[in-house]
């Protein structure tokens, strides 16, 4: 089997009915194993309504290197559930994984666990209702949901990494299903995009290669700085330590996501965003540094109330992220 182009996914008429299309769509393995929206004609037609070039090629897709194509983006929109307004979103984030040192052909290949996350940046994220509150990791919001799980359908259907043939995975992770969140705008600490030189009004997504995710939480109920961050330290060598089989690895990066009100109780005790950065490196052992440098440690808010972080390790085998900006395919306003 091999990643499949645009000009070779079926296309049914309005009066297919939800059992044929599901069906057909099983028969050339094109689903995740939950239903999918069956693609019509006329939805796709309208997910690229007004787009200027719906066959120009962004690339292609590994492990079997299906042509990264925006009709090809569109129709795994379409299959998700999503409205043409997260078509860009998709396609960015999708791109972004095709950059070299996001390794994508490693993260899709392997034998462990990784799967694509979606940090979604800027007033897009407001514009498409998305979620960066309570619960922006589970369920309950389409935006989040649908464009997750339209991206992992790109990754999986256009790059051919399908279970056993080209996903690897011993085990796999339920975030291979969905796994797409916006950031919220919190004066402790800059947007991602903001940190990496685009505007706070630029809109952009950044792709993470995750092993998974970890509930942190904190000690002496986050009285200090210390109190909030030494856990999370804690968790970062633990995974290492965990995911190294007694290697030594390189530093990367390190992420990890911190609600709101515990932003406040960092920002409580005098330390900014760069003095949380430097107490996590410096903490760690010069012979195991948890990341290449103090600036490679990126802490996103996001989430709800409670005092509740989650680490999202990335992928041990050799990955870092990328943030790309989402841009206009066109449409006619």
């Amino acid at each position: 089997m091999s990643g499949i182009g645009s000009e070779e996914l079926p296309l049914f008429g309005d009066n297919v009915s939800f059992e044929e299309a599901q069906a057909a769509l099983d028969a050339l393995q094109l689903g995740d194993g939950l239903p999918l929206v069956p693609p019509t004609r006329s939805r796709l037609a309208r997910m690229l309504q007004g787009v200027a070039e719906p066959s120009r090629s962004f690339g292609q897709v590994p492990p079997l290197f299906g042509e990264l194509t925006v009709s090809a983006v569109a129709y795994q929109c379409v299959l998700a559930g999503c409205v043409p307004a997260e078509l860009p979103v998709v396609l960015a984030a999708v791109t972004a994984c095709l950059e070299p040192d996001f390794n994508l052909l490693g993260i899709q290949t392997t034998t462990g666990t990784p799967t694509v996350a979606a940090i979604v940046h800027g007033p897009i994220a407001a514009r498409l209702g998305m979620n960066a509150s309570a619960n922006c990791l589970g369920p309950g919001n389409r935006a989040n949901a649908c464009i997750g799980r339209a991206i992992r359908l790109a990754l999986t259907n256009i790059g051919g990494a399908h279970p056993g043939v080209g996903d690897m995975a011993t085990m796999g992770q339920p975030g291979k299903y969905t796994f797409a969140f916006a950031e919220v705008d919190d004066p402790w600490a800059p947007p991602l995009h903001v940190r990496r030189g685009f505007t706070r009004e630029a809109d952009a997504v950044t792709v993470l290669g995750v092993s998974g995710t970890m509930e942190v939480l904190p000690v002496d109920g986050g009285s200090s700085p210390q109190a909030v961050l030494r856990p999370m330290l804690d968790a970062m060598r633990g995974a290492r330590l965990a995911a190294s089989a007694g290697r030594e690895r390189p530093g990367g990066e390190q992420f990890f996501l911190l609600p709101p009100e515990m932003a406040r109780m960092i920002e409580r005790g005098g330390w900014d965003l760069a003095a949380a950065q430097d107490y996590l490196f410096n903490q760690s052992e010069s012979a195991a540094r948890i990341a290449a440098s103090p600036r490679d440690i990126h802490p996103i808010v996001t989430g709800g109330a409670g005092l509740k972080m989650t680490y999202p390790p990335l992928w041990m085998g050799g990955t870092r992220s990328v943030t790309r900006a989402i841009e206009s395919l066109g449409r006619k306003e």
